[in-house]
């Protein structure tokens, strides 16, 4: 995090965020990365402290999952000797690690995090409402402009590739 720009970090962070079980998670070695601790360490204070962390904050990747997602990814390995599988956190378990993990580089990254998150949902609700008002206007005018309606709506539609969905989600 030192002399980098926020909006450097803020892409950094944007592009570890995956959509694991309907879930947009981070994973445990990224943030242990982020906070500039071994990965095992942040596995421990969370395994300490797992009543701060239920499923819905915190959960393991299946055998599976895991390797989808290194397929996915496109790395060989995730470094260093691995026990047991990685952990996905949803936003409300990342924000939850602040609590466990008292640096003030934690709380500086999670902030970073936070705002990472915000922005995701925002560009969503942004695009959602786009759609909306999209229909509204095709009910209004006749099918000559239906062309011009399909064109936007292509537009609209992201490239296949930008999706970071892995295990049995929806396709």
């Amino acid at each position: 995090m030192s002399g980098e720009s926020s909006d450097v970090i803020l892409q950094n962070i944007e592009n570890r965020i995956y959509l694991i079980r309907g879930y947009k998670v981070m994973l445990g070695h990224h943030l242990a990365e982020l906070y500039g601790v071994p990965t095992g360490n942040l596995t421990r204070a969370v395994r300490r402290n797992m009543e701060r962390f239920p499923a819905d904050f915190v959960f393991e990747l299946t055998v599976k999952e895991a390797e989808i997602l290194k397929c996915q990814i496109g790395i060989s390995s995730w470094g260093g000797t691995r026990r047991g599988n990685p952990y996905a956190f949803t936003e409300q378990g990342v924000a939850m690690l602040s609590s466990v993990l008292r640096s003030k580089r934690a709380v500086l990254v999670n902030i970073e995090i936070m705002r990472a998150f915000v922005k995701l949902r925002q560009m969503l609700a942004t695009h959602a409402d786009l759609a909306r008002k999209l229909d509204a206007l095709e009910e209004k005018y006749d099918s000559q402009f239906k062309v011009v309606f399909d064109a936007i709506r292509q537009l609209m539609t992201p490239p296949e590739k930008a999706r970071r969905q892995i295990g049995f989600g929806r396709r």
